[in-house]
Parts: structure tokens; sequence; C-alpha cells
């Protein structure tokens, strides 16, 4: 699989107990560990949380993923105010399984905790997502392999609990957290659709039937996130001066410049290697949602 502009290259979680969800998600989930170390300056610097310098880090990869998508734990204190899915900002990463019913009972009464468990898809073989929050209030959800998907395509699912295939954003307006990834970013602009969120309406104590607003992020027929309308009483994330957002905290994109980011960059561009960056260029901005976005830069369409 090739590095493309608006590919999802990583999600990032800010973990308190680090050795914990580690164990998490190499045991349960069955993902690798690829690099482990500390947050170097340069990092620390660009993401604009230099409380984070020194802190322990591991890089984690789905077998067989070709090194194209990871998952990155960053140790940090808990936020003791922190509700998932009640803030703006990254919310949750989808991710393709191969049998959404299996992974189910596997996350029976483990520290990844199912809130909405899978159902048969109404007209279809298939299932619904799992939606579940691992220990550090990360919300994750398992959908089940689908090349395409309201006109979009996926990657194909190798692993039994894959890459991440799409970042939901939580935004306060909608209109101009799109507007920001298409005219800031370069992404393009994908189709609105309405639907019952479980997890939404059951954080926020809403009836089931009711529906939230979405607009996909694409380049091509690739997705990259899903920007949702928040409902009232959603709140800005608290975060500890100087550190990371808790849960999910970061999405990192592959772009094809950094010179073409229409947006201010937190620090300037840095090198950086390891099998994420590969001794490209990175940097980070934030989004009209208050997201935080790393970039980096891959060059032309394909690598």
């Amino acid at each position: 699989m090739f590095d493309t502009h608006g590919r999802i290259k990583c999600g990032t979680i800010s973990v308190p107990d680090f050795q914990g969800s580690l164990g998490d998600w190499t045991g349960l989930l069955g993902y690798e560990c690829v690099e482990t170390g500390k947050v170097p300056i340069e990092l620390a610097n660009g993401w604009g949380a230099l409380k984070t310098l020194g802190a322990r880090t591991a890089l984690l990869a789905p077998p067989g993923g070709g090194g194209t998508g990871f998952v990155r734990l960053v140790e940090q204190p808990a936020v003791l105010a922190y509700l998932p899915m009640r803030t703006y900002g990254w919310v949750g990463y989808e991710l393709s399984v191969r049998d959404v019913p299996s992974l189910n009972d596997r996350l029976h009464g483990s520290p990844i905790r199912v809130l909405t468990p899978p159902e048969r898809a109404p007209g279809s073989a298939g299932w619904t997502p799992i939606e579940a929050t691992g220990r550090a209030g990360e919300v994750l959800f398992f959908n089940g392999a689908n090349d395409t998907l309201r006109d979009l395509e996926f990657p194909r699912t190798v692993a039994d609990v894959d890459r991440i295939t799409v970042a939901m954003l939580a935004a306060a307006d909608r209109a101009a957290a799109v507007r920001f990834h298409v005219d800031a970013l370069g992404f393009s602009e994908g189709g609105t659709f309405r639907l019952p969120y479980p997890v939404i309406n059951a954080a926020f104590g809403l009836p089931p039937e009711t529906e939230s607003e979405a607009t996909v992020i694409s380049v091509g027929r690739m997705p990259v996130c899903e920007i949702d309308q928040f409902p009232p009483g959603t709140t800005q994330r608290k975060q500890l001066l100087g550190y990371l957002p808790p849960g999910n905290a970061m999405v990192s994109l592959a772009v094809r410049s950094l010179n073409a980011i229409r947006a201010p960059l937190i620090a300037p561009p840095e090198a950086m290697g390891g099998p994420l960056y590969a001794g490209r260029r990175t940097a980070c901005t934030r989004g009209a949602a208050g997201e935080l976005i790393e970039l980096i830069e891959v060059g032309g369409d394909t690598l």
C-alpha cells in the first residue's frame, strides 16, 4: 500500500496507564509494537506539548500492514474532567476488522469496554460496528471489512484488527471544520448524511433514534475523516498545560507538501526518522474544531 495525500498515517492516544494500554493493544487487539522510546524535543515542540518531552511512547501497527498505518501511545497524566464523546476535537478512530462478532466476544469483560455491541446490519450479511472505549478513554469503532461504502474505497483488511480507516471529528461549526480541511489542507468535501449514532446519543442522554449530521472528507474515493455536528452541551476539551489532549489526541495525515498548507504551523517542520516518519518532514497545526493534526510530507501522489 502506498502513502498518498490524505492517508491516515497514525492515530495518537494519550495514556495514563502506559503498560496497561500497551498490553490491551498488543494482547487484545493483536497489534505489534514496532518502536518504543521517549518523546524527543523535536516532536514535543512540534506538537505544542513540551511537557511530553521524555515521556514513554510506543508505535504500534497491525501485523502484515506493511508499515503504512500506526497507532501511537504517549504516556501522560490523566485529565480527570475528560469524558469521551462529550468534547470537540478528535473523538474516535474507526478500525477495520475481519470478524466483528469474534472480536466482540474477545473484548467481553476486558479493559476495552464495549458500549454498543454489533447487530446484523439491515438488509445485509454484515454487522453494525462495535463502539467501544479503551482504558485511556479513547473511542474506537470496529467495523467489518468492507472494500466500498457510500462510494468510498477502504484499504483491504489483512489483520484481525487492522489499520485506522477513518477519524471522527466533533465540531461546533461543521461547515467551518469542513472548509479548513478543504481549503487549508487540500482535501475534498464528500457527501453529507444523517444517521443515529448510539455512542453519541448515549453520551448525551438523547433518544436512540436521534440523528447526527456528518460530512465525509476524502481524497478521491479514499476517506480521510468524518466531521460530525455534535449536540448542544458539547464542550471544549480540557487538557493539562503543556500536554497533548486526553483520549484520541492527534491524527497524523500524509500530505504532498508542507509548503502548500494554508494554516499556521505550531513549529517549523522537522525531518524525523523511524517507521512513521521515515526521514520525512513533519509539522502540526490546529483545525477549526480545535483538533491537533500532524502532517507528514510524502511528496507526490505515491511513493
